[in-house]
This record gives structure tokens, C-alpha cells and sequence, in this order.
């Protein structure tokens, strides 16, 4: 049973005007606020949830000008310069409101319950196609969360700007009906990126800061770490291809089933939203040089990694991706695979969410 998230000491105002209130009494009481809006809560467990990382960056010459994100495309080859894989509808602009419908009902058909959109700041391509997935999300009882990607600038200057950022979301687009909540608190998950970025003692200023302009949130951090678990309302991982690589099914099987079951663990020692990442494989070798490859093995990675984390029975699983085409991780229906990892997610998610 999930235990209900700590609150702020509720006090009236008439208490710091008597007079036998005493200064030491009314300063532990505002330290007991101040503490409040910095604690992560204690949460145990979360309803399940089966969430993809969804990329919303690519644009197409007749929408944006110019393509974005693809690189070069030629369709009469089914070859994207930038892409590992070929898109099944081609290369697509994630700012048309039909084809967002489309990747929504289609990932909600196959067990998917919502998105994380990725997130690079206020007023970028990513930011600007957040409310047409809100949109299409709103139409289908399907959960939105953001991605928060990257945190610029240096202590204090980086602090405020943080706070802003975070403010920006939970005012603009938390209090939409389809955002990702728990006991009604949205949902952002924080990427590595972020995480090496903003020291970790800047976080209770950050946090505070935020929820004293815009109201409670939850954060999920990118890292299986103790000192995250304290600080943070849940841990996750965006990527596992750098332990996945060069394992042979048996020698992945004993892995997942030592790593997912020592992360829901850690998770749940410390009350904390416990969440495990899948992938269906990894190929960013057309991008990247060396670059780094996991081979999906005809699908036996997407499944093992699904045997083994239904078996550790986490809050949430997370699906490392839907869309992210540079990375050749999409389980999106290409031209190579069809919607072969799209059945296997259904086949999967049922188990883990039976009706």
C-alpha cells in the first residue's frame, strides 16, 4: 500500500501573533516548512504505468522550411542520413497534428499508457510540439510527462534558471488533465544530462524554490544511486545498451535479473517510484563514430529484458524508445522490423497490467 506523502505542519496565523509564542517556536515552525518543500516524498508504490521516451524534434522541409532532425532523406531508397532505421510512413514532421494521433493510438493499442517528451528548454522545436501531444493525449486517456534534458548555466544563475524552467512546465502544461500525475502531483523526469550538470547540494534550492511558485511536483531521477534516492521522488535509467552489449541471451537473462531486482529494491527501501528500463536493442553507429551497437537478436533482448522486469515487479516500466530514430532503440514500426516489437510490447504489457 502506498503511504500518503508527508505535509507541511498546518498552522493558522493567529499562532505567531499570540504573545507567548515564543521566537524559537515560530523559527522551528518555518524551518518545518522550509524542510517540507524540499523532501521528496515517500511513495509506495505507484499505480503501474508502461511509459515510452517519445522524441517530438523532427521536422520536415514542406512544414518547417527545412528538415530537422532527419538529415538527408531520400524516400525512392528508404534511406535517412540520420536515421539507423526507416520510418514504416517515412520520414515525418512531429508537428502535424495527425500523425501525433496516429503514434498516440497506435502506442496506446499495444499496452503503452504515455509518453515522456522530451524537453530542451522554453520556446525550442521540442517545447512548441508539447501542447499538440497534450492535445492528442487529452483525446485518448493517454499520460504525458516531460524529459527535462539540459540545465545551463552555473550555480545561482543555474539555480534560477531551473526554477524557471520547472515553473514554466508545471504552470503551462502540468495542470492539463492528460499529464502524467501521481496523487495528483505531475510527474518530470530529470535526464543524466541534468543530473551531471547541477550538483547535487543545488537541488534543495531548486525543488523548494519551484514548489513555492508553482506547487508540488515530483521528480524522477536518471540514476540508481543512493544519495538520489534520498533526494529525489524516483530513479530510473534512460539507457542500459553499455551493459546490455555483447551478452549472449543467457549471460542478459542473469543480468536483468540481478539489476532489476537490486533497482526496484533500492527504490522501495526508500519509498521511493520505482521504475525499469527496456530497450529493444541500440545502433548509433550511423551517427557516432565508433558509435556503440546492441544487435536485437530477432527480438530476444526486447523479451528477456520484459521476462526479467516483469519478474522484479516494478511501479513503472519505461521503453527506451518509441521514436528515437538516431539510435536505431525505436519500437515505432520501420520498414526493417514492421510492428514486430509493437506486438511483443502488447503480448508484454498485458502481463504486466492484465485488465
Amino acid at each position: 500500500m502506498r503511504t500518503k506523502s508527508p505535509r507541511a505542519i498546518s498552522v493558522h496565523s493567529s499562532v505567531f501573533s499570540v504573545p507567548s509564542c515564543s521566537t524559537a517556536v515560530a523559527a522551528l515552525i518555518a524551518a518545518a516548512f522550509s524542510v517540507s518543500a524540499q523532501t521528496p516524498h515517500s511513495l509506495f508504490q505507484a499505480p503501474r504505468e508502461v511509459l515510452a521516451f517519445y522524441y517530438p524534434w523532427y521536422g520536415t522541409a514542406e512544414k518547417q522550411g527545412k528538415t530537422v532532425h532527419w538529415g538527408k532523406i531520400n524516400a525512392e531508397q528508404h534511406d535517412i542520413s540520420d536515421s539507423t532505421h526507416y520510418p514504416a510512413q517515412g520520414a515525418y514532421d512531429s508537428h502535424d497534428p495527425a500523425l501525433v494521433e496516429r503514434q498516440i493510438k497506435l502506442a496506446k493499442a499495444n499496452g503503452i499508457t504515455g509518453f515522456i517528451h522530451s524537453w530542451w528548454g522554453q520556446n525550442r522545436l521540442e517545447d512548441e510540439a508539447l501542447p499538440i501531444v497534450l492535445a492528442a493525449a487529452g483525446k485518448e486517456n493517454f499520460k504525458v510527462s516531460v524529459y527535462w534534458e539540459t540545465a545551463p548555466a552555473k550555480e545561482r544563475a543555474q539555480i534560477d534558471h531551473a526554477i524557471n524552467d520547472l515553473t514554466y512546465l508545471l504552470t503551462k502544461y502540468a495542470t492539463n488533465p492528460a499529464f502524467l500525475k501521481v496523487d495528483g502531483k505531475p510527474v518530470i523526469f530529470v535526464y543524466g544530462r541534468v543530473m551531471g550538470e547541477v550538483p547535487l547540494s543545488s537541488w534543495p534550492d531548486i525543488i523548494s524554490g519551484a514548489r513555492a511558485k508553482s506547487g508540488d511536483f515530483l521528480l524522477i531521477a536518471d540514476g540508481y544511486h543512493e544519495k538520489y534516492a534520498r533526494q529525489f521522488d524516483g530513479l530510473h535509467a534512460y539507457n542500459i545498451c553499455s551493459s546490455v552489449k555483447g551478452k549472449s541471451p543467457d549471460a542478459l537473462r542473469a543480468w536483468a535479473a540481478k539489476h532489476y531486482g537490486d533497482v526496484v529494491k533500492l527504490a522501495r527501501d526508500n519509498h521511493r517510484i520505482s521504475c525499469v528500463d527496456i530497450i529493444p536493442g541500440y545502433d548509433d553507429t550511423k551517427i557516432r563514430h565508433p558509435g556503440l551497437k546492441v544487435d536485437r537478436l530477432d527480438g530476444q533482448v526486447y523479451s528477456i529484458l520484459w521476462d526479467e522486469t516483469i519478474k522484479a515487479s516494478p511501479d513503472w516500466v519505461l521503453i527506451t524508445s518509441w521514436n528515437e530514430w538516431h539510435e536505431g532503440s525505436e519500437i515505432e514500426p520501420s520498414l526493417e522490423y514492421g510492428d514486430k516489437y509493437l506486438t511483443l510490447t502488447k503480448e508484454y504489457t498485458e502481463r504486466f497490467r492484465p485488465k
